[in-house]
């Protein structure tokens, strides 16, 4: 595949379960080496930065990550400040304000004090956001951020996601939501089996007749006034 990200885009990727989406992210953060071409940041292949260096341009916020210690929602968010912290790990002033940021924005300052053990699935879910968001960089990868959260907290997610694109971040998030998709994003790409079959404006990829080739099941695009945005049904089929 080839892709061009750049800033100031919101960009959504979206594919049936096993199409390679997780992976890609993967290979976006460095934590994965293509099996052949290479990632570029900034002009500079991903080997070419180490991992501080890295970990100060580029977040990601894994589907899956280990929460099984105690450790308050307040100092698990501040380990997206390790990147720019020095040998003993204190945090100073501007680390501060930017996990009580991070907080924020996910409506999770109330609970700044609480350990995650005794989080739900979907608050602890908005720690792991929190956490690369406090990493204040500027290219910023989620992977199913909303997978687990209440509408509500859901929308908020992908509000934020979006603004944080307008305001200058390269913002790509994997998401299985198509209606928040095509809400919050200002650009799709649809995978399948490893491979791009659309990408591009909302507008233009967000169709039935992609939609019926990446999900092989009939499908219906159309513009909802309530939202504001286009919406996909799908018509049932027996399996």
């Amino acid at each position: 595949m080839d892709l061009d990200l750049r800033p100031g885009r919101h960009y959504i990727l979206a594919g049936p379960n096993g199409a390679g989406k997780s992976t890609l992210l993967d290979i976006l953060a460095g934590l994965r080496r293509p099996a052949s071409g290479e990632v570029t940041l900034d002009g500079r292949i991903l080997p070419e930065y180490d991992p501080p260096e890295l970990a100060r341009r580029l977040a990601l916020a894994p589907q899956e990550y280990n929460l099984n210690f105690a450790f308050t929602v307040r100092e698990i968010a501040a380990m997206g400040r390790r990147p720019y912290l020095g040998r003993w790990g204190v945090l100073g002033e501007d680390d501060r304000r930017a996990v009580d940021d991070a907080l924020a924005c996910l409506h999770l300052g109330d609970l700044a004090a609480k350990p995650v053990t005794a989080l739900s699935g979907g608050e602890r879910r908005r720690v792991v956001v929190a956490r690369a968001l406090a990493q204040a960089t500027p290219v910023l990868l989620l992977d199913e951020p909303v997978a687990g959260l209440d509408i509500a907290q859901a929308l908020a997610v992908m509000s934020l996601a979006k603004r944080l694109a307008e305001a200058g971040r390269l913002v790509l998030t994997v998401s299985h939501d198509l209606t928040l998709a095509a809400a919050y994003g200002h650009e799709l790409i649809f995978l399948k089996r490893g491979e791009i079959v659309a990408a591009g404006p909302v507008a233009t990829v967000f169709t039935d007749r992609v939609l019926e080739e990446v999900y092989e099941t009939p499908a219906a695009v159309r513009f909802d006034e309530f939202s504001g945005s286009l919406s996909a049904t799908f018509r049932p089929q027996a399996f």
